[in-house]
C-alpha cells in the first residue's frame, strides 16, 4: 500500500481495509471519485485551459456510456480478481440510475467504478492508471 494511504490511516486511526469485503456499490462510490480524479489530472496536465473546456472534456470521459465502451476492451484484460469485482458491481442492485444513460451502460459503468475503487483501496495505483490509459486509447481509436 502507498505511504500516503498509510499516513491517512494512521492520522485518522482508520480500521484495516479489506477491499474485497466492501459492498460493490461502496467500491463504486469511491471508484467514481478516483476515476474522475485521474481524468481531471490528465486533462489539467495536458493543457492549462479554460475550466469550462476542461469540464466538457472530463464529462465526456466520465459518463456511463464512455465507461461502458471502455469495458469492452478492459474486461478482456482484467485479472480474475478484477473480473469478479466488476461482475459484483455490474450486478449490484442500485436504487439510483444515471439520468442520461441506458440501464446497461449504467450497470457496466458501476462495475468499472467498483474495480477502480477496489484497486485504489488496495493501493494499486499503477494498475488504475494502466487500465484508464488502455480504456482511453480504445475510446480514442473507436475500438
Amino acid at each position: 500500500m502507498d505511504q500516503s494511504l498509510k499516513h491517512l490511516e494512521q492520522l485518522f486511526e482508520l480500521p484495516d481495509c479489506q477491499p474485497g469485503q466492501y459492498s460493490p456499490l461502496t467500491l463504486a462510490y469511491i471508484g467514481d471519485a478516483i476515476y474522475e480524479l485521474v481524468i481531471r489530472t490528465i486533462l489539467v496536465r495536458e493543457a492549462n485551459t479554460q475550466v469550462n473546456k476542461l469540464h466538457k472534456r472530463a464529462s465526456s470521459l466520465v459518463k456511463a456510456e464512455t465507461q461502458s465502451f471502455m469495458i469492452e476492451v478492459l474486461e478482456q484484460q482484467f485479472t480474475e480478481e478484477e473480473l469478479q469485482i466488476y461482475k459484483r458491481g455490474r450486478n449490484a442492485k442500485s436504487f439510483t440510475s444515471a439520468k442520461n444513460a441506458s440501464i446497461t451502460d449504467y450497470r457496466r459503468a458501476t462495475g468499472f467504478e467498483a474495480v477502480m475503487g477496489y484497486l485504489y483501496l488496495k493501493g494499486e495505483y499503477d494498475r488504475i492508471i494502466e487500465l484508464v490509459y488502455t480504456g482511453i486509447k480504445a475510446k480514442e481509436s473507436g475500438k
